[in-house]
């Protein structure tokens, strides 16, 4: 692996899962620090990127540590969704992969002033620090039942509302860590997380509408027109596992007939292509050592053919 200033998660599947992808562009979603991005371009001479960002400092950072392949990265800023549906409109026919790691990236975690860790001494987590809506809004002006639905949706916390209730009651809050040490006494002890975990997770998703992206990236390629496509979508919960897998089932059905059909009157047709990973890939043992991000990776692929 070449030097990078963090791991990309599941590397190695990453590389071949693209594999057929010899020619053609392949579209990074999450450009982050570019690990994948570089590992992907330097698998196949012939091959082209395009990187997406909204965090302004992972475009500015990739910018210049991708400088060396000139023209055959191209990088743009803004939301994977709307812009991936805008790509696969122009470049449709170019178009061959598309890779999303889905998530908080290194990037975001490891600057406390971005308030995405709980040690952090500030409450923001946006991925685009130009959004309007922070998690300092979240936490200090949702309504304790807007956090109950969220710390439970999201964040899938069994004691959400004794968990928003003291939200309410403790606020205004300043910093994440400030945040944590209210609720840490709350959480369930002895698991490999920190026990504020599931709250922060809850509260980031709902500032960056992380599962809406999910679901309008997975709608803008099967509404596209893309003949032949791979597909590798990699996530951290199973918020975002679910919302692929049953994604990928339903594309790879031909009938879709209500289940108490008593025959099929749909046209048995609707198969847009097949599910390559019947289970999702994960990190292997010296992944694991190297990278504890990596332990809760899971990558799913799916290849159109239509």
């Amino acid at each position: 692996m070449q030097n990078i200033p963090h791991i990309p998660v599941l590397y190695r599947e990453v590389v071949e899962a693209f594999s057929p992808c010899e020619t053609g562009i392949i579209i990074d979603c999450t450009l982050g620090y570019g690990g994948h991005t570089s590992l992907l371009l330097d698998a196949q001479p012939n091959r082209r990127l395009i990187g997406i960002d909204q965090d302004p400092t992972a475009i500015e950072f990739s910018t210049k540590r991708l400088t060396s392949y000139g023209d055959r990265v191209e990088i743009r800023q803004g939301r994977f969704s709307l812009v991936t549906e805008a790509i696969l409109n122009n470049k449709n026919d170019q178009v061959c992969g598309i890779l999303a790691d889905i998530g908080v990236s290194s990037l975001q975690l490891d600057v406390r002033e971005r308030g995405f860790s709980y040690q952090s001494d500030c409450l923001d987590m946006r991925m685009d620090p130009n959004a309007p809506l922070s998690a300092s809004i979240v936490v200090n002006e949702y309504s304790q039942s807007e956090l109950e639905k969220i710390l439970r949706e999201y964040g899938e916390v069994t004691n959400a509302k004794v968990v928003a209730e003291t939200l309410v009651k403790r606020r205004p809050f300043e910093s994440a860590k400030e945040l944590s040490d209210a609720i840490f006494h709350l959480m369930p002890k002895g698991k490999k997380i920190h026990p504020s975990t599931l709250v922060m997770q809850a509260i980031r998703i709902e500032v960056n509408d992380e599962l809406g992206e999910l679901v309008r990236l997975l709608e803008a390629i099967e509404n596209s027109s893309l003949k032949h496509l791979r597909v590798g979508i990699i996530t951290f919960h199973s918020l975002e596992d679910r919302i692929v897998k049953q994604r990928f089932t339903l594309w790879a059905k031909n009938c879709i007939c209500p289940d108490d059909a008593m025959r099929c009157t749909c046209g048995n047709n609707h198969s847009i292509g097949k599910v390559i990973t019947k289970k999702p890939l994960t990190a292997q043992e010296d992944e694991l050592r190297a990278n504890s991000r990596s332990r809760s990776a899971k990558l799913r692929i799916f290849e159109i053919n239509r």
